[in-house]
């Protein structure tokens, strides 16, 4: 019997096991069906599922869960598919678990500033739904008008206002999972503090690789009575690093500091013509919130410090819709990449502030190197960069180089004492640069955390900690000069 073959039969009997447990809409086995799911944000990595399971209630999950258990079929956590590091790319045996249809806002509490939700709501449908209440949940990704709740738990994702109110971690009181056998745990708690060990910190950010999220409460904080933003503009991006430095030394949080070169601000700018000055080496976007006096003050010491520090030119926004319209150049950076390049690679590592200025200068030297262009936006307040790698996957060996680029970017982060990603995950794409920031004993204590849980390994395998025998057999094509692919990645 042949591959094909072996993969047909045994299709039939999973989707026979399953369709035991869900009703037959909920799964979903022909090609034509299952090809919307082959990959996640990060297109350039692709692989039919066996399967798709759509489940709306927790009881299917656990059913779900249990059939796969019992039959060895790897299950891969799937929430709105925006992800940026190949985290949901499905396993060609395996079953997809869209957890889409888990919905609905379960309870919105004003009182206690609270919102339970499952994991298929929307990031930002759960800031339009506290609206009423005065209130909003703080992590605001760049997808946020379409990633799920579950998808940000799964890795822990930011958002441009992170530096003032912190990543899903710091956001998230309790969530309700499925372990693969079956068994439905709660993590955390609504209280100030849950007894025991701290689980909830240790799930958030798995990658789906412990569990899957049925439900999740989140924090609430009261919308602000006004923000506004600035936007200074350098002739220099290092003038601009050491800008951001001089903010948080000042004593400054702002609610939202960001930093684009002119490559992304001349790329951003015809999209959605934000008022952006395409005529600066980098700007910079700082946000003032709270009461009027506050922002008022606070707009004023950064100002300021934002002159002494060399900006050529400051502009603040005077009105709601003018600060929308400053950060949606921003926010629609990746997809504005588009215009100018057929295809982009976006990396995501994160490194001191204080480096900001000497890694910008080594991705420049990079793109000579390399040979493509790369435009750099990010989180300037706490380091986390998004280098758009710019290529066109039709000319022979760019996408390779713009691999080879990428990695080179995640080694040097390591390099001056940072990480290899800040809130886009691992997943495949991440996970050879796991060998150069993580010792062989390091990554054996995340596999030991990985076996507690799931000891058969059948949550998202391949994703996320690469085996030592990978990380051995990356060290010798290093040597040799050879480049390790993403293909037949070795099963945990």
């Amino acid at each position: 019997m042949n591959t094909v073959t072996d993969l047909g039969a045994r299709r039939e009997q999973v989707a026979a096991a399953l369709l035991r447990v869900l009703p037959a809409r909920a799964v979903l086995s022909s090609l034509e069906d299952t090809r919307p799911y082959e990959c996640d944000g990060l297109a350039a990595y692709r692989q039919l599922p066996m399967i798709v399971v759509l489940p709306d209630s927790e009881a299917q999950v656990v059913a779900v869960l249990q059939v796969c258990r019992e039959l060895g079929v790897p299950v891969v956590p799937r929430g709105a598919g925006t992800g940026l590091s190949g985290g949901a790319m499905p396993i060609a045996d395996g079953v997809v678990l869209s957890t889409a249809r888990l919905n609905r806002i379960v309870r919105m509490d004003a009182y206690s500033r609270t919102a339970v939700v499952q994991p298929g709501v929307r990031n930002l449908a759960i800031s339009e739904a506290a609206a009423q209440h005065g209130l909003y949940y703080a992590p605001d990704p760049s997808s946020q008008i379409a990633c799920s709740i579950g998808g940000n738990v799964a890795e822990n994702s930011g958002g441009v206002h992170c530096l003032k109110y912190g990543l899903t971690v710091h956001n998230v009181l309790r969530v309700r999972m499925v372990t693969i056998d079956g068994e439905v745990v709660e993590l955390g708690s609504e209280a100030l503090d849950a007894p025991g060990l701290d689980l909830l910190s240790v799930f958030i950010g798995s990658e789906g690789m412990l569990g899957i999220v049925t439900e999740v409460t989140v924090k609430l904080v009261p919308k602000p009575a006004t923000a506004r933003v600035i936007m200074a503009s350098f002739d220099e991006v290092v003038k601009g690093c050491h800008a951001v430095a001089a903010l948080i030394a000042a004593g400054i949080i702002p609610a939202g500091l960001e930093m684009m070169d002119q490559t992304s601000s001349r790329m951003v700018e015809p999209f959605v013509k934000a008022g952006y000055d395409t005529e600066a080496a980098a700007i910079l976007l700082c946000e003032a919130d709270g009461t009027v006096e506050e922002v008022e003050e606070e707009i004023a010491r950064m100002t300021a410090v934002l002159n002494t520090a060399g900006a050529i030119a400051i502009a603040v926004s005077q009105s709601e819709a003018e600060r929308l319209k400053f950060w949606s150049g921003r926010k629609n950076a990746f997809p504005a990449a588009g215009r100018i390049s057929p295809d982009y690679y976006c990396m995501d590592g994160t490194i001191p502030r204080k480096r900001l200025g000497e890694v910008l200068a080594g991705i420049a030297a990079m793109e000579t190197k390399y040979g493509l262009r790369c435009a750099n936006v990010f989180h300037a307040g706490d380091g986390n960069l998004h280098p758009l790698i710019l290529f066109n996957a039709n000319i022979p060996d760019e996408f390779h180089r713009a691999e080879a680029f990428g990695a080179e970017i995640l080694a040097l982060c390591v390099e001056v004492g940072g990480t290899i990603t800040g809130e886009h995950g691992v997943g495949i794409e991440k996970i050879n640069s796991m060998c150069v920031q993580f010792k062989p004993e390091e990554l054996e204590a995340f596999f030991s955390v990985k076996r507690s849980f799931d000891p058969a390994g059948l949550l998202n395998p391949d994703k996320a900690i690469p085996t030592l025998n990978r990380c051995a057999e990356l060290g010798k094509m290093h040597v040799s000069g050879g480049a390790l692919p993403f293909s037949n990645l070795p099963r945990f």
